[in-house]
């Protein structure tokens, strides 16, 4: 059995780096009743706190509460506390800067990496503060919350990193499930799809006589009466290897919670700007109370048809990432502000994008038939709950709605531009700084835009819809471009991207958004939306300086992505920085020295990477495209073993990457932010806002405020 004997990598960080989600103008100018629906949204957004903590680990509720105990019994005074506790200068800041990182990372596992994190002060500091605030100590004996909880599982080291239980990992999707398999929450899963009945609020628990139960989110203990999304039962027979055991659903998960989130999103309805937006939240409240998935649908048609909002939220069961499964989401809230002037350039890139997907490395048959144009916005963010803040969002994550309604983009304009003072950049050589860092941000801003509408916004997948009809010609297939020959695989009814692609499928999925950033990137004409250059190729100017930093940007993140593998389990723990790594390798493997990796050191301690700048639009470009192509072949076409085959081998780590690259990755790495928001108040009928300082003092205080 391997055991952990050095647990500094999981440490938490010392210090965090803090910055805060600077909102006030944009806020300030909205309507009296444009705030108060972001008001009550926020909340509704902010109540579903706990069903975050209870998604990452049995014992995050428990720390999040110790912590904000502490903060209460002395109203934020932590140097009266350490009087009381007796501990040292050193163990709080330990303790504070522990408390800062699970705050913003809404439990005790990194949102951006998977992987635990702990105090760097001893157990003796969390008993000298438990014992200092009964309440605080009442809050982990009730939980049966051990302080032990708070450290490394140092004899089961899988433990320390979210996955499939079987496989020795920790994933509180599925609940004191510990012997529940891989396969068996397949099978599940292909019955549920059967059943047309979504998985993305539900959690799975195994019982000890082999039977299933589903966790299904809702407001109410019991089914609708007139039943739920898949009818009136709520005992079903299993078949095939699971024949003679069964599945029951079970409302109520997350029920408190719920509840109070569906009363706010209702409080929100009566200051919505329109009638669609009042049927937007009817369907939410619908869908929080009932747990009915097929209401949430209906909130999401409608929110993408909710053209150019003054305040825009979307908030449910969003993202998969952290399920081992790929198909439980995580509950997610989005409230922000619409930046007029930033959304123009993206309103432009938006009108272009017909012009440009013919641009892509395959054929119109591997593209839906019509362009439909989302609105595409740059936000500035008041509120973003979850386990952390994306730079951009591309949703919904339902293909029918995207294939048939749309989708909406967002850029979140005060996320992109959140910076810490003096931040150091790893791996770029001291003749590239100062065009780095010059120029950075602007690539950022192309990359993601590019990422969130032509990369997650183009595909088509080819699909018999229902038994016998296709959405392709099944007797005159499309020809694959990676083989030459007609396709041979294609989505069965009921099937769907991640049901298909499973485990991997989101970061293969951002590999291809990724891919699809980096050759139209390319583009000068895209370029010249953005602001840089007149549109004609220019690899020498201010375009041209966009590009190779972007390039640059994509290089250095491969490298710093190996932080997120782990070399016990060979596991990846996030699913961006898997897609990174194997862009690098494309990087790489273009020969014609487009790219390298520079040292003069036996302990690469003077790792850099460097790209031949003239020979991006060439090598570099044609590199990409040849990766990009199979993985958008293999996807549209359902070939899961083609994909899966493709992607393992592009996302290896050899001996040399794990045992040199990695050690010196960790050794430099640099705190990921974590952001300190600001609460909403509202005072008889008014709305204001309360911002804090970006320490840790305060990243606790806007905690304890929320009274969630």
């Amino acid at each position: 059995m391997h055991q952990i004997n050095d647990q500094s990598q999981y440490f938490a960080d010392a210090p965090p780096t803090i910055v805060p989600l600077l909102v006030k103008p944009h806020f300030d100018a909205l309507t009296d009743e444009q705030k108060l629906y972001a008001h009550h949204v926020s909340r509704a957004a902010f109540l579903g706190t706990r069903i975050v903590l209870r998604q990452v680990s049995p014992e995050s509720e428990a720390i999040f509460d110790f912590i904000l105990s502490l903060q209460n019994a002395y109203h934020g005074y932590w140097p009266n506390l350490q009087k009381a506790a007796g501990i040292t200068d050193q163990a709080l800041q330990d303790f504070l800067n522990y408390a800062t990182q699970f705050l913003g990372n809404a439990g005790n596992y990194k949102g951006f990496g998977d992987s635990k994190f702990i105090p760097r002060c001893p157990p003796e500091t969390i008993d000298a503060l438990a014992s200092a605030v009964p309440k605080a100590k009442d809050v982990l004996e009730k939980s049966k919350t051990s302080v032990a909880a708070f450290y490394a599982t140092t004899q089961q080291p899988g433990l320390m990193h979210l996955g499939f239980p079987d496989k020795g990992h920790l994933s509180t999707y599925y609940p004191d499930s510990p012997d529940i398999t891989q396969d068996e929450i397949e099978q599940i899963s292909d019955f549920m799809a059967e059943k047309k009945l979504l998985p993305e609020n539900t959690r799975l628990k195994k019982n000890r006589d082999g039977n299933f139960r589903l966790l299904i989110a809702s407001g109410l203990a019991k089914p609708p009466p007139e039943g739920g999304d898949a009818g009136p039962e709520t005992v079903f027979d299993l078949s095939g290897k699971l024949d003679g055991k069964k599945l029951e659903l079970v409302y109520g998960d997350h029920i408190e919670e719920l509840a109070k989130i569906a009363l706010q999103i209702k409080k929100a309805g009566l200051y919505a700007a329109n009638d669609r937006q009042k049927q937007m939240m009817d369907q939410y409240a619908k869908s929080f109370g009932s747990g009915s998935l097929n209401a949430f649908k209906e909130s999401q048609k409608l929110w993408v048809k909710d053209i150019g909002p003054m305040v825009e939220t979307n908030i449910g069961f969003i993202e998969t990432y952290r399920d081992p499964a790929n198909v439980r989401a995580e509950w997610e809230g989005l409230i922000a502000m619409v930046n007029k002037e930033r959304t123009q350039a993206f309103q432009k890139l938006v009108d272009a994008a017909p012009g440009m997907i013919p641009k892509l490395p395959w054929s119109r048959d591997f593209e839906k038939d019509t362009f439909q144009a989302p609105d595409f916005t740059s936000l500035e963010v008041l509120t973003f709950n979850g386990s952390g803040i994306p730079a951009g969002i591309n949703i919904p994550n339902y293909n029918d709605i995207r294939q048939e309604i749309g989708f909406k983009n967002v850029s979140l304009g005060n996320v992109l531009s959140a910076k810490a003072p003096n931040e150091p950049i790893p791996f770029i050589h001291p003749r590239d700084l100062d065009v780095y860092q010059a120029n950075r941000d602007q690539a950022f801003e192309v990359q993601v835009g590019i990422h969130e509408l032509l990369g997650h916004g183009t595909g088509k997948l080819l699909q018999e819809t229902e038994q016998g009809k296709y959405n392709f010609h099944i007797s005159n297939p499309p020809l694959n471009p990676v083989t030459n020959k007609p396709i041979a695989t294609y989505y069965k009814p009921g099937q769907t991207w991640s049901s298909v692609f499973g485990g991997f499928s989101a970061s293969y999925e951002e590999c291809r958004a990724e891919c699809v950033a980096m050759a139209l990137s390319c583009d000068f004409s895209i370029l010249e939306i953005f602001g840089f250059g007149d549109g004609s190729v220019d690899v020498d100017g201010k375009s041209g300086d966009v590009l190779y930093t972007g390039y640059l940007s994509m290089a250095r993140a491969g490298i710093a992505a190996v932080e997120f593998w782990d070399p016990k389990s060979r596991k990846w723990g996030q699913a961006h920085m898997q897609a990174r790594f194997s862009i690098l390798k494309t990087f790489l493997d273009a020969g014609e020295g487009f790219a390298t990796l520079d040292y003069t050191q036996d302990d690469l301690s003077d790792l850099t990477v460097g790209l031949d700048r003239g020979k991006i639009l060439t090598v570099g470009r044609k590199a990409v495209e040849a990766y990009l192509q199979k993985l958008h072949v293999f996807k549209c076409t359902a070939d899961y073993e083609a994909g899966k085959k493709l992607y393992e081998e592009m996302t290896h780590v050899d001996d040399w990457w794990a045992t040199k690259v990695r050690p010196e990755v960790l050794r430099r790495k640099t705190p990921r932010k974590v952001f300190v928001q600001a609460n909403t108040v509202e005072r008889n009928g008014k709305v204001e806002l309360k911002e804090y300082e970006p320490t840790c003092e305060g990243m606790i205080q806007s905690w304890a405020e929320r009274e969630v």
